[in-house]
């Protein structure tokens, strides 16, 4: 099984059996993670979808406290190395790479993606993770794209992690239907409720998700759950 914790936003640690996979940290900025402790985070891989401050405002303490290895696309990893951080490994789009705890494929996403300080975060991705667990789907910041289809006829998805926010990503309708592209009933909503331009009607959007068939998890912050094969 493998034990998800949700830190806010669209930051989840990931326990698959004795590894630890932290995604897009954004915590100390978010007033709404004020409870959640960087310090505390010791994680053995980072994966970073994009290049936006709201899903890498942490990685470079974390990553430096717990030296662990940032995953992300060639332009992010590089940024990284600059700011001192040695234990990297790039990707780019339809790579795929076996890690300890399984594999993980870099998968395309629409959107858009600059680094803090205005340098290029190359293109927007997502994450596809397969591992004796399970195999989940990590959209990051996307559109509804047509190209998830190929991630459903490539993968069988146990889950995924989709953005429900709206206005700068997919809304919980769009995201309804990237699930049905990738082949999955079970949704973990993310990217909502952070900022004005973000929030949501929970409960109109359960009842959306319940409607069309699929179970939409609306974790609290802090709050964990365990997950695998179906």
């Amino acid at each position: 099984m493998i034990k998800i914790t949700y830190l806010g936003h669209s930051t989840f640690l990931f326990t698959i059996k004795d590894k630890s996979l932290l995604f897009d940290p954004f915590i100390r900025p978010n007033g709404l993670a004020a409870e959640i402790e960087i310090s505390d985070l010791n994680p053995d891989f980072i994966l970073v979808t994009h290049g936006h401050e709201d899903h890498v405002a942490d990685v470079e303490t974390i990553a430096k406290q717990s030296k662990a290895m940032v995953v992300s696309n060639f332009e992010i990893v590089s940024w990284f190395q600059q700011k001192g951080i040695e234990n990297v490994h790039p990707m780019n789009h339809g790579g795929s790479k076996s890690f300890d705890f399984g594999s993980v494929k870099y998968v395309s996403a629409i959107h858009s993606s600059t680094l803090p300080d205005g340098a290029s975060g190359g293109n927007p991705g997502g994450f596809v993770v397969k591992c004796e667990e399970g195999t989940f789907y990590f959209a990051g910041d996307t559109a509804l794209t047509y190209d998830m289809k190929l991630i459903g006829v490539e993968f069988d998805i146990d889950f995924a992690l989709l953005p429900i926010g709206d206005n700068f990503t997919m809304g919980i309708k769009d995201a309804l239907k990237a699930a049905d592209f990738v082949g999955t009933n079970k949704i973990i909503g993310m990217h909502y409720d952070t900022f004005p331009y973000i929030q949501i009607n929970k409960e109109a959007a359960l009842e959306l998700a319940h409607a069309a068939g699929k179970e939409l998890i609306l974790l609290t912050i802090g709050s964990s759950i365990t997950l695998g094969k179906k």
